[in-house]
């Protein structure tokens, strides 16, 4: 066993300045999208002969499991996620042996098909027969809403400060581009007008929000994320001249707000292929990068590591869940971590994490070596300068 030297939060606090750290940081679910879906989590803890008597879903649609500490800890983890638990919650049983907590405004009704369904007002979202996650949307789940929501998410926070020393993340934040609207997307070119003033409402709300955000949770989190996907499995989804010129600007306000203010961290989830947008990116103030879908086009890790390894930190990319995780065996998902670390690591700007979700049918063998290989390649031999 290598000596650990370092806090889970100054370790990865260190990995995102560069600074030399005594170990690669671990995380499993911090952000919904650096997480692992209720089955598959479900299976780990049986695999790993733990109860799941408290397994809780924390994000309903893509039906992410909350990771718990005994998880955590078993995995070196360095990361929690910032999201209290339902104020009222219930068991949902969808198939066989799996039993989650879910709150209690979401209402999943069997169909005759044996799909599952959940309607929020006029939003209605599917689980399929079988399935992992539900497709059609977001509904909100009222009871982390609104002021007794928020104040549940500042005390959260301070808990995890005062109690744990978790690095850890507030999520909410829009990056400044609808990755999802087609209409948005055509109007970037047909109508910029158009498309300034959508983001100048976004960004007079933001701004509110986050000047009140500061003041409540000071140095209990870390870092703040953003959120928008910004490529395909190809290319981007948006020119990167129309994306400089219509988006990266309220980008560069929101982050340098948050540098000037506090100690926090930018943390920009964006999926897919999106190298020539990493320079704007930067430019525009984003400390860390995340999924680093490094299956996508022009994503190699090593070109990346490469141009961008100084300037930004790769938070993810450590194990290819597209084509290796699920379908590969035991010995192929440690040969592509070693692979992927061995690029990522040197250096510090890299936080481990495999590319996006753990999904649903991924064996629990696979997850544990998967991870037990990340921390076995976590210490450096040589001081990392």
């Amino acid at each position: 066993m290598r000596l650990e030297t370092m806090t889970s939060r100054e370790r990865v606090v260190k990995a995102i300045n560069h600074q030399v750290t005594d170990r690669m940081p671990i995380d499993l679910g911090m952000h919904n999208s650096t997480g692992i879906s209720g089955f598959a989590y479900w299976n780990l803890r049986e695999y790993l002969g733990y109860s799941n008597e408290k397994t809780s879903i924390a994000d309903m649609t893509q039906f992410l499991a909350k990771a718990e500490d005994d998880i955590l800890k078993r995995f070196h983890c360095d990361c929690i996620m910032l999201q209290p638990k339902w104020i009222n919650e219930k068991k949902w049983n969808p198939r066989g042996k799996f039993q989650f907590n879910i709150p209690v405004t979401a209402n999943p009704v069997l169909q005759e098909d044996g799909s599952w369904t959940i309607t929020r007002g006029n939003q209605t979202i599917r689980m399929p027969k079988d399935g992992f996650f539900f497709d059609g949307g977001w509904p909100q789940f009222n009871e982390l809403e609104g002021e007794e929501g928020y104040k549940l998410f500042i005390d959260e926070a301070e808990r995890i400060y005062k109690e744990t020393d978790y690095f850890t993340t507030f999520v909410g934040y829009n990056a400044y581009f609808s990755c999802d609207d087609m209409e948005y997307q055509c109007n970037m070119i047909t109508d910029p007008d158009k498309i300034i003033e959508i983001n100048d409402e976004i960004h007079r709300n933001q701004m509110s929000s986050l000047e009140q955000l500061i003041k409540d949770l000071g140095n209990h989190v870390q870092a703040v994320a953003l959120n928008s996907d910004l490529g395909s499995q190809r290319g981007p989804l948006v020119n990167p001249k129309l994306y400089q010129e219509l988006c990266a600007p309220y980008v560069k306000e929101f982050c340098d707000f948050i540098h000037k203010n506090t100690d926090w961290k930018i943390f920009l989830h964006a999926c897919g292929s999106l190298k020539p947008l990493i320079p704007i990116l930067i430019d525009s103030g984003v400390d860390i990068l995340n999924p680093v879908q490094i299956s996508a086009e022009n994503m190699d890790p090593f070109e990346l590591k490469k141009d961008f390894g100084k300037d930004i930190t790769f938070w993810g990319g450590g194990c290819d869940t597209q084509n290796v995780l699920g379908a590969g065996t035991v010995d192929e998902v440690k040969k592509n971590v070693r692979e992927l670390t061995s690029i990522f690591k040197p250096n510090g700007g890299f936080v481990f994490n495999q590319v996006h979700n753990i999904m649903g049918n991924v064996p629990p063998e696979n997850i544990v070596a998967m991870l037990d290989t990340a921390y076995e390649e976590s210490f450096y031999d040589v001081p990392n300068l």
